[in-house]
Formats: structure tokens, C-alpha cells, sequence
């Protein structure tokens, strides 16, 4: 199973031991600030009713909820920072709340534990926690806010909380995605093949380029379309770049690399997949995670190339038996994290969480200009 392995990893490593393995579900770190009366009975949050353009005034919108509850395996999380992903800008524009109510986007927050349900046995009030949350639930962009322990995880212990906020959503894509759909194994075996990820200096490149390089084996190819998209992409261990807006093969022979094993289409894949197809070899594996139109899998039949989906929430969203794999993954990242393997993917902070700066965030993830990721912190 794909979370023994993530925890077998660490402690091959060093980087995790069995007794740290323990610890992490008595710790009790220093963090939670005592409530007044009046906080404990509402929480800030931005908030909205329609879709609408992030021009209009009423786009995203500060508002106060109620405090939420821990039951169950519920945790209540003091969230003290939180990134902008693509899906918060596809949710906005695309989708209203029910029944009149206001809809709380929000899928990456790094926080404190201050309420634990009565199920709970991962985590206690005081832990520092990261997470990606549900999208069927309310979002991260809350002062407090509600999450399964089964998909939150230990926040690096050498990251700040902006810095940890930058990770979850496009660390479990991207995990998955290599490790989970395309079947990439961990090690570093000769001859691992090539990987082409489209779109690498985004938050989820970013990531993948990373755990392909410090994980396997693989040659790693990213597309880029700028200089300084360029340079990063190199510093996360990259060790080809090409330009997405050019001819994809006669890069690919230029670099004499021709075909690919694998190939990560993390954007635009309706505008590049009759590329993609012609440089996946034969018996090739195709994952992608953004939302064509259509797409036609017969090109792929030729080559006997496989076609996987990866989306982060479907294990919280059917709440699958092997939902606590993300928990896993996210501490077993945590380690590698503090380990200084991986590093954060920070690369704009935009103050304090609120309706005005969520819509400079917003509008920059919507641009498709942004590398790595866009973090607010603090209410």
C-alpha cells in the first residue's frame, strides 16, 4: 500500500523513526491563543454569493459565521495562513452557494488545532497543522475552520506558517499523480525514463519537479514560457526546460530526449495533447489535472498508452477507505520538508487574509502569470 511506503521511506531515511512517528499524535506544541467571550461566538472570513468577475466590487466580500464545533474526527483550526490555487479561481467564477448562503472558498491553510472531536486520534489542540480541506465543505478562507484529521498533516517544523501554506493542495496533486496514478516507484533505478511536465514553474510543477528529482530516477522535462519561470524551474531540479508556445517534438529531439514515459499535463492540454501524444512512447503513461473540453483517448490506443485522471479531492470528497493516505503523504512531505529535500513553493505574499487581497491573489492566478504560489497570513 502507496502509505507504507511514504512512512517506510522516512524510515529508511532517518528522516522519520518509529518513536517520532508516535510522538506526532501526543505532541502538544505552544500556539493556541486564549478566546474572548465575543470570538468564541464568531470568526472572520471572505465570502460570496454569485459568480462574478473578480472586477466587481461584490466578487469575494469579508463577512463573519459562526464559530464552528469539533465532532467526530473533526478538528477546528485556528488558520493563520492560506494560498490561492487555481480551482478557488474556477470555483468563484463558475459556482454559487446554495440556499442564499455565502459560499468560503479556500483549499490550502497551515494553522493551530483548538478543537478536537471525540473520534480524533491524530491530532490534539495545540498541534500545527497543514491541509488542503474538501470541496464540499466550507473553505480555509475562515479565521477558524472545520477539517477531517484524515487529510490534514503535521506542518514542517522549519517552515513558517505562510511558507507551510503554500504546499498541501499542489503537494497531495502532484504526490499522487507520480506516485499513485502514473505508477512512478520511489528509488533511484537506472534507465527510470523521462517525465514532460507541462506547465512546470506552476504551484503543482513546482512540486513535481521536485519529488521527481529528489525521488526517482527520472529525467525531468518542464515546460516554461518565460526567463524567470526558466531559472526556477532549473533550481527545483529541473534538468531540461523547453517553451510550451513552440513546436514540442523538435525541442524534444533537440535535447535528444524524443519520447517520453510519462507525461504530466498540469494545463492547456486541450491546446497541446496531439503534441503530447505524438512524444509519448509506446506503452506510455498520460496524467493530467486540468479540465479539457474533451478529450479523445483513441489517439493513445496506437501506442497502448494509458490515460490517468488525478484530483486531489476525490478521496475526501467519497470519503474512500484509504482517505488517511493524504494525512500520510503531507507528514511524510513534512519530514522530507525539514530534512531540507523538499522546500516551499512560496513566491508572493499578499497580507492579510481579506475580501481586497484575496482579489489581487485571485486576479494573478487568473492572469495564468503566477509561479509557484500566492499566499495571504493573518487575520
Amino acid at each position: 500500500m502507496q502509505s507504507q511506503a511514504f512512512g517506510n521511506l522516512g524510515r529508511r531515511s532517518g528522516i522519520i523513526t518509529d518513536a517520532e512517528a508516535k510522538d506526532a499524535t501526543s505532541a502538544r506544541p505552544i500556539g493556541v491563543q486564549s478566546l474572548s467571550s465575543e470570538e468564541k461566538e464568531s470568526t472572520k472570513a471572505v465570502g460570496f454569493k454569485m459568480p462574478l468577475p473578480i472586477e466587481d466590487p461584490n466578487s469575494l466580500l469579508d463577512i463573519n459565521l459562526s464559530q464552528p464545533k469539533a465532532t467526530g474526527r473533526d478538528l477546528v483550526i485556528q488558520v493563520r495562513a492560506v494560498s490561492v490555487n487555481p480551482v478557488d479561481v474556477k470555483v468563484r467564477a463558475s459556482t454559487g452557494p446554495d440556499g442564499g448562503e455565502y459560499k468560503i472558498l479556500g483549499y490550502d491553510a497551515a494553522g493551530v488545532v483548538t478543537q478536537a472531536g471525540s473520534e480524533t486520534v491524530l491530532f490534539k489542540p495545540g498541534d500545527e497543522v497543514y491541509y488542503a480541506g474538501s470541496i464540499a465543505r466550507p473553505g480555509t478562507n475562515a479565521e477558524y475552520h472545520l477539517v477531517d484529521e484524515r487529510i490534514v498533516g503535521k506542518k514542517p517544523k522549519n517552515l513558517s506558517f505562510a511558507q507551510a501554506a503554500a504546499l498541501p493542495l499542489t503537494t497531495i496533486t502532484a504526490w499522487e499523480l507520480l506516485f499513485d496514478r502514473l505508477g512512478v516507484r520511489i528509488g533511484k533505478p537506472v534507465n527510470a525514463g523521462s517525465i514532460l511536465i507541462i506547465g512546470g514553474a506552476g504551484g503543482v510543477g513546482s512540486i513535481l519537479a521536485q519529488l521527481a528529482c529528489k525521488l526517482t530516477g527520472l529525467n525531468i522535462i518542464s515546460t516554461v514560457s518565460t526567463p524567470e519561470s526558466k531559472e526556477w524551474s532549473i533550481s527545483l531540479g529541473t534538468n531540461y526546460v523547453i517553451d510550451h508556445r513552440k513546436p514540442l517534438k523538435e525541442q524534444m529531439n533537440a535535447i535528444g530526449i524524443p519520447e517520453v514515459e510519462y507525461i504530466a499535463g498540469l494545463t492547456a492540454t486541450d491546446i497541446h495533447y496531439p503534441a503530447l501524444v505524438e512524444v509519448l512512447a509506446p506503452q506510455g503513461k498520460f496524467g493530467l489535472i486540468d479540465d479539457p473540453k474533451s478529450l479523445d483517448a483513441n489517439p493513445l490506443k496506437r501506442k497502448a498508452a494509458s490515460l490517468h485522471w488525478e484530483f486531489m479531492f476525490a478521496r475526501s470528497l467519497y470519503g474512500t477507505p484509504d482517505m488517511i493516505a493524504q494525512h500520510d503523504l503531507l507528514n511524510e512531505v513534512s519530514a522530507l520538508v525539514d530534512a531540507g529535500v523538499i522546500r516551499t513553493t512560496l513566491v508572493n505574499t499578499f497580507g492579510l487574509i481579506n475580501a481586497d487581497n484575496l482579489k489581487k491573489a485571485h486576479a494573478l492566478v487568473e492572469s495564468g502569470r503566477s509561479r509557484g504560489k500566492v499566499v495571504l497570513e493573518g487575520f
